[in-house]
């Protein structure tokens, strides 16, 4: 097949037959990445071989894909129940948030479950995976091999000398084909390995689970071109804000489950351990008569989960002509929205107070169901009195100071019931919850009347 070199710029896309550090077309710095140019009359010519006949779609047999459970609950729910035997998935974070590890404590509980893995890495030597292994692992079992070589075309003989059922790739964008004249990472070269990985996990007489580590770019987004997310089955992303401990392994894409599930890990001195129950991590215990001004709990949902999340606010006095507003949690414009609602609505004033927000565990609040929890917490910070513990709040809050209704709320409620909750504030929506028994709920039209009533 004859291959041509070319180079085109990521920005602009001007081609040209040599490389530049400055793209002519449009200006931009050290943009030019390699490609090759192929005989497009034969690859139409393969690309129109014609295999199979059509089928009638209510002829097809159905076939539900068997899963492979893990014992690390997180990963199970976040693949949508467990590992699809013939999928391809690729895992992405920035450098040090634990893709590697979490891979190799999935791989290790395979393998104790009978199952051979093996690991192919082109970026760490075979000493450097064991002593993470010694690190992040209590028993290495038997049936884990690894091979350290950045060369797809023998990371393909050893899986056909060693037949695994696991295979991982670390990374992808390090491994290279001979027969494609290009360096690694180059778009060519990803996707050409990473069909080659498809066709292995793919094939109907010996399906195999793959994973693949991607590298993530300083934008924060999967390394490579576009087509390598719709090539796979599952994207996950591990994210982690400013080191800390808490992990969110996220799907953005699952062919086999909801996209958005969310699982929550601690990264330790033994690896990520799985948070099972989050809703215990995001919030402070505090029996009753020791609650503290400022702090209001509410339910989010991550995923198909619901998590009971504490709000803390921090209001105080300013002596400068523009007081600060601090959302650790949700972006000022956010904030600065809700605290004009409390100052027109509610009454209160605020334009001369300081007004810090954050949430228990550094999550983010991305959905309107807390808009509600985080008025009111301000609110008990500015008049520095407390909130009773057992009290959730869920619900939106509109420029009018009307409650407004938010999704999935029986299922919140239900998580607030199972956490110990007693009271619950939300809109006035006509649902009746007959199967919420032990949680007395307050229908509330406006923020006044929470107010009111708190």
């Amino acid at each position: 097949m004859k291959k041509k070199n070319k180079f085109k710029c990521k920005k602009c896309g001007y081609i040209s037959s040599g490389y530049f550090g400055k793209c002519p077309e449009c200006g931009d710095w050290n943009t030019f990445e390699e490609i090759i140019e192929v005989d497009e009359k034969k690859i139409n010519a393969k690309a129109t071989e014609k295999s199979t006949s059509a089928k009638k779609l209510k002829e097809i047999e159905s076939i539900t894909s068997f899963r492979i459970q893990s014992t690390i609950e997180e990963f199970n729910r976040v693949m949508g129940g467990g590992i699809v035997r013939d999928s391809v998935s690729i895992i992405t974070a920035k450098p040090g948030a634990g893709k590697s590890t979490l891979l190799l404590q999935v791989a290790n509980d395979m393998a104790k479950q009978g199952f051979k893995v093996l690991y192919a890495s082109g970026e760490e030597s075979e000493s450097q995976i064991k002593n993470r292994a010694n690190r992040v692992v209590d028993f290495i079992s038997e049936n884990i091999y690894v091979y350290s070589d950045n060369t797809m075309d023998n990371v393909l003989e050893e899986i056909e000398k060693t037949d695994p059922d696991f295979i991982i790739i670390d990374s992808i964008q390090t491994f290279v084909l001979r027969d494609i004249p290009s360096r690694p990472s180059t778009p060519t070269q990803i996707m050409e390995c990473a069909y080659k990985m498809v066709e292995i996990a793919k094939n109907p007489l010996r399906p195999r689970v793959v994973f693949l580590v991607g590298q993530m770019t300083k934008e924060d987004e999967l390394a490579g071109v576009r087509a390598l997310e719709h090539l796979v089955d599952t994207v996950l992303l591990i994210e982690n804000e400013s080191n800390e401990e808490l992990r969110g392994l996220l799907a953005t894409k699952n062919r086999y489950g909801s996209t958005g599930e969310m699982g929550f890990f601690l990264m330790t001195e033994k690896g990520l351990e799985s948070l099972d129950n989050p809703s215990e991590y995001f919030m402070t215990y505090r029996k009753e008569g020791t609650e503290l001004p400022g702090s209001a709990l509410s339910v989010i949902r991550e995923g198909t989960r619901p998590i009971i999340l504490e709000i803390e606010a921090l209001s105080s006095q300013s002596f400068l002509p523009y007081p600060s507003r601090v959302g650790e949690c949700l972006n000022r414009e956010h904030l600065s929205t809700l605290i004009s609602i409390l100052e027109q609505r509610a009454g209160l004033r605020l334009m001369d107070k300081n007004i810090v927000v954050k949430t228990t565990g550094g999550i983010k609040l991305k959905e309107p169901a807390v808009n509600l929890a985080v008025m009111m917490s301000i609110y008990s910070s500015l008049k520095n009195v407390a909130i009773d513990t057992q009290t959730v709040f869920i619900s939106d809050v509109g420029l009018t100071g009307e409650l407004k209704s938010v999704p999935s709320i029986e299922i919140r409620l239900k998580e607030a019931e199972r956490m110990g909750f007693k009271r619950a504030f939300i809109p006035p929506v006509k649902t009746e919850f007959e199967n919420v028994k032990n949680l007395k709920i307050y229908k509330c039209k406006t923020i006044s009347d929470v107010i009111e009533k708190i």
